[in-house]
């Protein structure tokens, strides 16, 4: 049970957006970012998709896909901190930072973010540049043993040592002045080498509360240990239960067992992250996920499927496509009022029961209604089925099928022949 605390007030329901790394890898450009945002003002807005976030390495001036160029020269200050590399972001010369583009969209009614890598500098490091606000330098923060393992950008911070805090309060001041409302932190929910990074969370924590701005914190990649669920919950808003996911059925497969063991810790504020939604046109820039420029892999029924899971489950959602050219499918997925309803109010989400790949999970309405999801994840037609009384209910209920938008009649029995990776989601009053 976790301890509400201030900044569980800054995401009281899942967050809902667009993040860059799906379709352009560390490589987004301005124009891009501004063009989706636009989108999102126009299509998404009034459902309540509201974030649009800068993925990785937006401070590395060549950036050109998901492949890191490695020990290349970043864009920094005087201080040590990244900056927005000017060629890719215009608007960011003169010192600028984000501030014109996250101002821009602001205008629109939206919210902006950034990822940032767990650490600091590499080359903040052999340059021994200093630290605002403190007579600590890089190399005397950095603690050059803790590396990431795909990324050569940064160097891991000693908590231990005498400025550490203040380098990361010098960050987040300055997300802070450039009007950041969501920072995506990454190499730290958990790593190939070390595991979670406790202290640095507690760091980043530290320097978000005192900045004087909030920001949602987003924790990456996972998975996320489960034995250190309440202290996430405790830092963060949202974090990662999986390591990179993409449009592959095995790793929708895989994610129902995921969403089984942390449901238990969904709670307002504090969000278990199925990580991001690989829908629409993916892989332009991107060639993570095992396929280059593409529309998604997912079959329609499993697009169904990942979107009811997420809903019921209540994972943030982060849509990862070029939305700009979505096609009126890949819309409606994502503008169905009554499973963002259930996405948004839906309580006490958790799997009834999983025989083979018969699954079924459940979660209570605000109004006092019953939402039943079915899912079949096998390999053939199956029927799945689900009793009233497993649902805690008597008496014959009226049911509604939430995609298809139809009311399918009282019933006093749940029983559907599904095809394969399909599933039906359903609201029962």
């Amino acid at each position: 049970m976790i301890t509400a605390s201030k900044h569980h007030q800054y995401a009281v329901t899942p967050p809902m957006g667009w993040n860059s790394w799906d379709c352009y890898g560390a490589s987004v450009r301005e124009h891009e970012v501004r063009g989706n945002a636009e989108y999102m003002a126009e299509h998404l807005k009034a459902f309540g998709w509201d974030y649009v976030v800068v993925d990785i390495q937006w401070y590395e001036p060549g950036a050109n896909s998901s492949q890191y160029r490695p020990f290349v020269p970043l864009e920094m200050d005087e201080y040590s901190r990244l900056l927005p590399a000017v060629g890719r972001f215009p608007s960011a010369a003169d010192g600028q930072g984000f501030k014109p583009l996250a101002d821009y969209v602001h205008s629109l009614g939206l919210k902006f973010g950034i990822h940032i890598m767990r650490g600091i500098p590499r080359q903040a490091v052999h340059a021994d540049t200093p630290i605002l606000g403190t007579s600590a330098t890089a190399r005397s923060i950095a603690h050059p043993n803790s590396i990431c393992p795909w990324n050569t950008d940064m160097y891991g911070v000693d908590a231990k040592k005498d400025g550490a805090q203040q380098y990361y309060n010098s960050l987040f001041d300055l997300y802070a002045s450039w009007g950041v409302d969501f920072v995506k932190v990454d190499d730290i929910a958990a790593s190939r080498l070390y595991g979670i990074h406790l202290e640095e969370i507690q760091l980043i924590r530290n320097a978000i509360d005192q900045c004087g701005r909030p920001m949602v914190l987003s924790l990456s990649p996972g998975p996320a240990p489960l034995e250190h669920a309440e202290a996430l919950a405790d830092h963060a808003n949202m974090w990662r239960m999986t390591d990179d996911y993409w449009d592959l059925w095995h790793l929708l497969h895989d994610m129902f067992e995921r969403c089984e063991k942390w449901a238990p810790h969904v709670a307002a504020g504090a969000w278990p992250d199925c990580d991001m939604l690989p829908l629409g046109h993916l892989g332009i820039r991107s060639v993570d996920g095992g396929a280059s420029d593409r529309w998604t892999r997912f079959t329609r029924d499993e697009q169904v499927t990942m979107m009811s899971l997420w809903a019921i489950f209540r994972s943030p959602l982060m849509f990862g496509g070029e939305m700009r050219d979505n096609d009126e499918w890949t819309l409606s997925l994502l503008t169905n009022e009554e499973v963002l309803e259930l996405h948004r109010n839906g309580r006490g989400a958790r799997q009834l029961y999983r025989e083979a790949d018969r699954i079924a999970w459940t979660a209570k309405g605000e109004d006092g209604s019953v939402y039943a999801a079915l899912f079949n994840a096998g390999e053939q037609i199956d029927t799945v089925s689900v009793s009233l009384s497993q649902l805690g209910l008597t008496g014959a209920q009226r049911v509604r099928d939430l995609w298809k938008r139809e009311d399918l009649g009282v019933l006093d029995e749940l029983s559907f022949s599904l095809p394969p990776h399909s599933s039906l989601l359903l609201k029962l009053t």
